[in-house]
């Protein structure tokens, strides 16, 4: 599997969590929430990036797929912590 496959199939796991926090949102806490907000700055930032490598790919630098790459992570592991606090 290649970086852009991973990065793909990143970005549908991000979708998949932030889905499910989204449903949740309405029963969270204000820290939470605010901790949404952060996040969904950062999400607009990953798929702005991600876009630029899709689009890209050929051209794309390695450093720039792994700057999406940790974006990513980043940004999933973060909606992954709000969906389990929600639970």
């Amino acid at each position: 599997m290649n970086l852009q496959e991973d990065l793909k199939k990143l970005s549908e796991k991000i979708r998949q969590y932030r889905d499910e926090a989204r449903v949740q949102l309405h029963l969270a806490r204000e820290d939470v929430k605010d901790e949404w907000d952060d996040l969904e700055k950062d999400w607009e930032k990953f798929r702005n990036k991600l876009d630029l490598v899709l689009h890209d790919a050929e051209d794309a630098t390695h450093d720039a797929k792994q700057t999406a790459q940790r974006l990513g992570e980043e940004v999933r592991a973060g909606y992954e912590r709000i969906r389990d606090r929600l639970k």
